[in-house]
């Protein structure tokens, strides 16, 4: 599904974001990227959409570069990538179902999207997408009137109105409680499950990554020093990915 191909990201600065990884995630994974802050975890989500270009190798989705994609193939890529970010990414002062059919727009022109001039379909598509995360009574409040976490999950329900085959999802729980955290992951898990839909997540807290991976990934200092399934994610791995033990405010579990 998605492959990295002696991947490097060098900054502008000489800082090396990412250091020629190489590594493939399958369709229907849910992957959790761990490592500390500028590990380059970030740097790894972001390079997939072309958020972040990278400076050498390549990257394919289903066999095709999207690195040297442009125009109408670069937006086709796009177009089936939903991205979850931290601070929720909404139109704050725009309607949850305007938000959420933001997630159409790829599939219409321009014209049609600055006048809110969607199909019944799309419509209906977005409703149930908002269903689907249970927060289909917020859809004609205003976006700045929710909690994070139901931003968040309107976060969720365009990337499933926007009939993404990928999600991204980069640190979608650092500012949510223990209590939101888990609704925001349980979503995330029920989709990539029910949908098919791969599933790479950033995080920061160790506890959430065993309990909702099927795979985990640890990077440092910008290369891959640990891929494989969550049960072979031991206290010992996650020593190595951090180089050093754990605290308890990287667990999480004492507050959940």
């Amino acid at each position: 599904m998605i492959q990295f191909k002696k991947v490097t990201k060098i900054y502008p600065n000489g800082t090396k974001g990412l250091n020629n990884i190489n590594i493939t995630i399958n369709k229907g994974e849910f992957v959790v990227i761990v490592g500390l802050s500028g590990a380059g975890k970030s740097t790894f989500l972001r390079s997939i959409n072309r958020l972040h270009e990278i400076s050498e190798g390549d990257i394919l989705i289903n066999e095709k570069s999207i690195t040297s994609a442009k125009g109408s193939e670069l937006r086709g890529f796009r177009r089936n990538i939903g991205m979850i970010f931290q601070n929720f990414n909404l139109l704050k002062r725009s309607t949850v179902l305007r938000n959420v059919l933001s997630g159409r727009v790829g599939y219409h022109g321009s014209l049609r999207t600055i006048f809110g001039l969607f199909p019944k379909q799309d419509i209906d598509l977005c409703l149930l997408a908002l269903e689907r995360v249970n927060i289909l009574e917020k859809a004609y409040s205003r976006a700045d009137e929710l909690s994070g976490g139901q931003q968040q999950r309107v976060s969720i329900a365009r990337a499933l109105a926007q009939e993404a085959d990928i999600i991204l999802a980069d640190e979608p729980v650092a500012s949510l409680d223990p209590l939101t955290t888990k609704q925001v992951m349980d979503d995330l898990k029920r989709i990539n499950e029910e949908d098919g839909i791969t599933t790479i997540v950033n995080l920061h807290f160790i506890d959430l990554a065993r309990q909702y991976a099927t795979r985990i990934i640890g990077l440092r200092a910008g290369e891959v020093v640990f891929d494989g399934p969550v049960e072979e994610a031991t206290d010992e791995v996650f020593k190595q990915i951090y180089g050093r033990e754990i605290k308890k405010d990287e667990l999480l579990g004492e507050t959940l």
